[in-house]
């Protein structure tokens, strides 16, 4: 094992004890995907390997471990953008809402956003799963808006603006003050993108 596996087993051996208690036969996957996550943000895709036999039983190589972070991040996307939809007012009202709630998962997970989305995963043919919960994050943004095609709009328009930001392209005050700040400007952008929609 080498220094950088060591201290990935580390990590979800801290992980777990920071609960009180020991892996058990079924808590080292869990245990082994909260301390990539970790990785992940805290340092970078780089940093995240895995070779170690205990990980191999659970995760087949590394493009396995990085598909299975996709998956729990668009699922956590989309369970946000369905709370997102429950805001009641206008439809440029529920853009606005949806476009917010996008750039906080952004802002919160900038490292997992740029790796469902980016192309750290070449072989995503080989994963359909990875294609199926894209599309839900499309079809929930549809569904919101009541008309699939506006949310295929408003959903490029979200990500273009997120990877934007997240490539320092532009300047939405993240520069300053932090990537806590995209929501709202988000907000103001896609209402303003949109207003002409058909409230």
């Amino acid at each position: 094992m080498n220094d950088q596996d060591t201290r990935t087993a580390a990590t979800a051996d801290v992980t777990a004890s920071k609960g009180g208690r020991g892996y058990h036969h079924g808590d080292l996957r869990n245990g082994l995907l909260e301390a990539a996550r970790t990785i992940l943000e805290e340092e970078s895709l780089a940093a995240l390997t895995v070779s170690h036999a205990a990980p191999y039983r659970h995760f087949p190589n590394h493009e396995a471990l990085l598909v299975e972070l996709s998956i729990e991040g668009f699922d956590e996307l989309r369970e946000a953008l369905v709370e997102a939809a429950k805001a009641p007012g206008s439809e440029s009202d529920r853009i606005a809402t949806l476009g917010a709630a996008y750039m906080r998962f952004v802002a919160a997970r900038p490292a997992l956003a740029r790796l469902m989305f980016g192309g750290q995963l070449p072989n995503r043919d080989q994963f359909p799963t990875l294609g199926l919960k894209a599309d839900a994050i499309g079809e929930t943004i549809g569904a919101a808006l009541h008309d699939n095609a506006l949310g295929l709009a408003v959903w490029g328009a979200m990500h273009g603006l997120a990877m934007l930001v997240l490539e320092n392209v532009i300047d939405l005050g993240q520069r300053r003050s932090g990537l806590h700040v995209l929501p709202a400007r988000a907000e103001i952008i896609l209402r303003s993108l949109f207003a002409t929609s058909r409230d």
